[in-house]
Formats: structure tokens, sequence, C-alpha cells
């Protein structure tokens, strides 16, 4: 059972952070805003207007999971994130099952990430789309990223705050400029879907919730943040709305500057937001240029936060001990297996586009909800056994927040599809062999010679 925060012994082993507010701020901001955006309006075009209620119920439910991630590192502090909650409230193998979810999901993550970035480069160079010169783009949007992390956490913090004002500048830029530009018949019909008002809205939330992937991104990394009780809490809530308000607005100024009809086909619906708003091209490619910036700014967040899941795991011994091996302060080890695997899983999408892509982001959101699940469970557990600490108001309130969460967890995996979940349960059950392994070595290593050879304790007493 969780021991309350003030005699936990985690907390006494929690080296001083090196992330402050504005730079923790900024790798939620940077993780959650990436090239998503950029073609999220697109790919809801086909619901209609409908979207923006979607999106209004995914920022309540993303809301309510940065409050509980909030709570929750101030309860259990280190890094870790979902992995420590869900291994002090359930259990070993309920953590180990949501640190190999989350792992899979950055990694897979930042295959979805890099191809779009990669699309975003192509309106400059490679506009024939030859599928090589696309690896090899590719394959360098992940690794320039990787430099950035071994260069050093400090600069990693830096590296943050730079990206996510570059690209935070422009879309705040477009969203507001672009109110006054609005036609109503670019919106078109409200639900375009042809299905019902619940059936688009729940099909618009599983495209939008992948745009919110990495809230949590301040909690994995509590260990390296200073005054982590309470800037990850403010980190998460505030990086949170602000990607929330950029998004809305964003998407609302997309919808109605480009038609419909155009915004269906369009693969760079921010660029043709641009131009209708200023006509030519070049606001356009200025916004092509902020994708990029923004693709690349979370990938280095994903890339540190990559390594940082298996790292603690690790530490625990819930992953492999090389996952804990560190070089400048960084799990060096993490980064480059999961950097390679997500090599091998781009090179997979482009032999493949129009189908392994789709099913790598969709199968992103499967595994990110898991822990997401786990997080929101593990306060509720909390708040329950420890109801007596807290006032009848302050429980029914966390009670409330905590249930919105995990509520949206569930709603989040009807809406990610038949297709998704089949993948991602095998996925996220291939753990379960590896977890057998690591108890079994740990088994075996704390036994003596003696009980190994006679299978009981009676062979090492003396004849």
């Amino acid at each position: 059972m969780y021991k309350p925060t003030d005699t936990n012994p985690r907390k006494k082993s929690v080296a001083p952070g090196r992330l402050g507010l504005p730079a923790a701020s900024a790798l939620v901001i940077g993780s959650v805003i990436g090239t998503g955006v950029f073609g999220i309006p697109s790919a809801l075009a086909m619901f209609g207007p409908i979207s923006l209620v979607a999106f209004v119920l995914v920022t309540i439910g993303a809301l309510a999971l940065a409050i509980v991630f909030g709570w929750l590192a101030q309860r259990i502090p280190g890094s870790g994130g979902p992995y420590l909650y869900a291994r002090d409230a359930f259990g070993d193998f309920a953590g180990f099952l949501t640190g190999w979810s989350y792992w899979v999901t950055a990694w897979a993550g930042n295959a979805a990430i890099v191809v779009a970035l990669t699309g975003y480069v192509e309106v400059f160079v490679n506009k024939g789309h030859n599928i090589w010169w696309s690896i090899v783009i590719a394959t360098a949007g992940l690794w320039i990223p990787v430099l950035i992390n071994v260069v050093g956490i400090r600069t990693l913090g830096a590296a943050q705050a730079i990206f996510t004002v570059l690209k935070i500048v422009p879309l705040v830029f477009i969203a507001i400029v672009g109110l006054f530009f609005l036609k109503g018949a670019n919106f078109g019909t409200f639900n375009a879907s042809g299905t019902s008002a619940w059936s688009a809205i729940a099909g618009a939330g599983a495209i939008v919730l992948f745009a919110y992937l990495g809230i949590e991104t301040a909690s994995v990394a509590a260990g390296r943040v200073r005054n982590p009780e309470k800037n990850v809490r403010r980190a998460t809530v505030w990086g949170t709305i602000v990607c929330a308000v950029i998004y809305v607005l964003g998407t609302l100024v997309v919808f109605g500057t480009v038609s419909n009809k155009a915004l269906r086909i369009s693969t760079a619906p921010f660029s043709d937001a641009a131009n209708a708003i200023f006509g030519g091209t070049l606001g356009g490619q200025l916004i092509a240029a902020a994708a990029i910036i923004s693709g690349l700014g979370c990938l280095v967040g994903w890339t540190f936060i990559v390594g940082e899941m298996p790292y603690a795991a690790a530490k625990e011994g819930m992953f492999p001990h090389i996952f804990a091996s560190e070089r400048r302060g960084l799990p060096i080890f993490g980064i480059l297996a999961s950097t390679i695997l997500a090599t091998a899983l781009t090179v997979l999408a482009y032999t493949n586009f129009s189908n392994v892509f789709t099913t790598v982001l969709l199968l992103t959101v499967f595994t990110a909800v898991i822990p997401y699940m786990f997080s929101a469970g593990a306060q509720l557990f909390w708040l329950i056994t420890h109801r007596r600490e807290t006032s009848w108001g302050h429980f029914t309130k966390d009670v409330t927040i905590a249930g919105v969460a995990l509520a949206f967890t569930f709603w989040a995996l009807a809406g990610s599809g038949a297709q998704a979940c089949y993948y991602g349960v095998f996925c996220f059950l291939l753990g379960v062999p590896l977890y057998i392994w690591l108890r079994a070595s740990t088994k075996h290593d704390d036994k003596t010679p003696a009980t190994i050879a006679d299978g009981s304790a009676e062979a090492t007493q003396p004849a």
C-alpha cells in the first residue's frame, strides 16, 4: 500500500533536479505540440466543425489527467511518471506493463512524428518525394535530437525553450490574425461525417488525442526537475492549457479560412490557411518552416523521455539492467536503443506509408492510454485508501477529477478503433515474456548455491 510522501524512502534518494519551471513547462509544450497540430485539421475535415466539440471534450479529459499527474508527482517523487504510480498502487506487474506500454508509445510515436516532419521538409527539398531520400531525411530527423540530448541536460532545457518559442509564435500569430479572416461558408456542414453526432465526436476525439500525447512528460522527468512537488504540477497544468488554447484557436482558424473540400485533401492545412490569409505562397513556406522547427523540438523532448521511463524501471529491476546506464546524467542506452527501433519503424512506414503510418498513429494512442488509465486508477486508489486524511469537500472534488480522467481513458480506447486495439493488445502483451525473464532472473540471483542445488532451505543446514 502507498505510504504518505513524508515517509516515502524514495523521496530522500531523489537527486536535485536541473530543469526549472520554464524548462519543465517547455518540455511539456514541446512534447505535446509537434507536427500533429499542423496536420490534424485535414484529418478532422471529414467530420466537419463538430470536431471542435471533440477538441473541447478531449481538452477537459487532458486537463483532468494533467491535474492527476501533478498530484501523483507530489505524492510519489522521482522520475518514471506513470510507471512509478502504477507500481506503487498495484504492484510490480502493473508497474512493468505500464512502463513497457509507455516505452512502446514513446519510440513508436517518434516514428509517426518524424514521418510527418519529413513531409514539411519536402516542401523545400525532395519535392518529388523519392522514397529513399525521404528515409534519409527522416533518419536525420530522428538522430539530430539524439545528439542534442547526448550533449547534456542543460543543453536539452535550453533547446526545448528555444524550440518552444520558435514554434509557438507563428502558431499563435496565425490563430489570432486568422480570426479576422473567418468565412462562414468555409466551415461547411457542422457534422460532415454522415454518422451520428456521438460517433463523429468519438472518431474525431481519437485523432485529437494524439495531439495531446506528452502532457505527462514533466512527471516522467520529475527527478530532474527543481522543486518537483510544485513545479511538476504547474508545468503539466499550464503546459496543457497553453497547448489547448493554441489547438482550438488554430483549428478554428483553419476551418474558417480554408474550404472543407480543399481541407480534406490538404497535406499542409496551416500553410494553406496562411496563404489564404496573406495571399501568395510565402506565408505557407514560413508555416512549413515552423512545422519543421516544431517537429524537431517535439523529437528533442520525446528522445529524452524515451530513455527516462525504461531507465527508472531498470533502476528497480523492472527493465533490463543495461537501460539504467548513464552518460552525463542521461539514460544513453535507452535513448540509443529506442531511436534505433524508431528508425526501423520509420523505414517500414515508408515502404507501406498509407497503411503503416495510420496504424502506427492509432497504435501510439492505444499504448499511451494504458499508462494514463493506470495513473488515474492509482490516484483513485490512493484517495479511497486514504479517505480519512481529507475532508469530504476535498475528497469529492479529487475523486471527481480522477474519475473524469479515468472515464476519459476508456473513451479514448474505444475511439482508437478495432484495428488499433487488436494490434495494441498484442504489442502490449509482448512485454509479458520479458517480465517473466526478469522475475526469473531476479529469483535465480537471490538464491544461495545450496538452495538452488537442493531446492529447499534445509540444504543449507549441516548434516
